[in-house]
């Protein structure tokens, strides 16, 4: 009940804010004119969206806000970090205090339609997982019958976890939290037994932990949970700008464009779909309202799909995720570009 009460709320704010915007116009007119990306992330998930000491952000989703302004402002510095809540997200974009929401945020039919979102792309295919400390001598999430389990409220998280425990005649007891940091905090306060969220999340938070050997992701995938950048309805031409931006990265990493070739590439390809991408041949910026070279630029910010992925949450970092699902579909993956053409 309290989740449909927070879903009408938010869908009320989307539908007002919503039509604000439209009579507003377009969000590429009003971030030209600011000079700045407003782009909501999390408000600190290692390796997806986190500041350093200094307030420095970084991270798989910080990629995707330096891309867009790249592409659509020159300088993929240009970016205004808004940390957002599982709560706030939403209200923020369609409030307009943001303009893209680049946030671990699932695509999910409710969001699309009710909450009037628009989800760009697919940037990250997950699932729900659940996290138990080493001790507590578990090793199945079918052993969690009646346990404490810490998530977050507002999240597509907490629906999955009520119906999974249902389905499997189980129950359990929630410790709602507002924020991955209050989860982590909670979870080893030992307030719950397990914490739940997508699995790259908790493979995020566990890589954090001063002892992350001590702590186990069960195997169990009980959701599917692709995760999208999003923008409000109502402005079809922003959306293709973070849609085909975000094209852009992964269709790099397919024709081998990196961040170390791309100048020698968009002088040099023959591969006239990079031609294209790279504004080499036509002017498919001029489509979007963007110059020639948004989509160079965009690469440019932070490498391409693959070069983002190794660098953030690569199984070369603590967080070491494996592709799997999200390598490309000519490597067995299921991330595939529509085509530049």
């Amino acid at each position: 009940m309290r989740h449909t009460a927070f879903l009408a709320t938010v869908a009320a704010a989307a539908l007002s804010a919503g039509t604000v915007m439209a009579a507003e116009g377009d969000t590429l007119a009003q971030v030209k004119q600011r000079d700045v990306l407003n782009c909501g992330v999390n408000t600190g998930l290692v390796g997806f969206a986190a500041p350093d000491a200094n307030g420095n952000w970084s991270g798989f989703d910080i990629a995707v806000c330096r891309a867009v302004a790249a592409a659509v402002l020159g300088d993929p510095a240009k970016v205004k970090y808004i940390p957002t809540t599982g709560q706030t997200r939403f209200t923020a974009l369609t409030s307009g205090e943001v303009d893209l929401l680049a946030r671990n945020s699932t695509w999910t039919f409710q969001r699309d339609t009710d909450l009037k979102m628009d989800f760009a792309a697919v940037n990250y295919y997950d699932g729900q997982g659940f996290m138990v400390r080493q001790d507590l001598g578990v090793s199945s999430a079918t052993e969690l019958d009646g346990a404490t389990i810490c998530i977050q409220t507002g999240t597509s998280t907490e629906l999955n976890l009520a119906d999974w425990f249902k389905a499997n005649n189980m129950t359990y007891q929630p410790v709602n939290i507002d924020s991955n940091a209050e989860g982590e905090q909670q979870y080893m306060a030992g307030a719950c037994d397990a914490y739940t969220t997508d699995a790259s999340g908790l493979a995020a938070t566990r890589a954090a932990f001063a002892d992350p050997d001590s702590h186990i992701i069960l195997p169990e995938i009980i959701s599917k949970e692709p995760l999208a950048p999003a923008v409000r309805h109502g402005d079809s031409n922003w959306g293709d700008i973070v849609r085909w931006t975000l094209y852009a990265l992964i269709s790099a990493e397919e024709y081998g464009v990196t961040s170390a070739n791309l100048d020698e590439l968009s002088r040099s390809s023959t591969n006239p779909d990079v031609q294209r991408m790279l504004g080499a041949t036509d002017d498919y910026g001029a489509m979007l309202g963007l110059d020639k070279e948004w989509a160079k630029r965009a690469i440019a910010a932070s490498g391409n799909y693959g070069e983002i992925f190794a660098a953030n949450i690569g199984e070369q970092t603590p967080i070491g995720l494996p592709r799997g699902l999200n390598a490309l579909w000519t490597q067995g993956g299921l991330m595939y570009a529509m085509p530049f053409r």
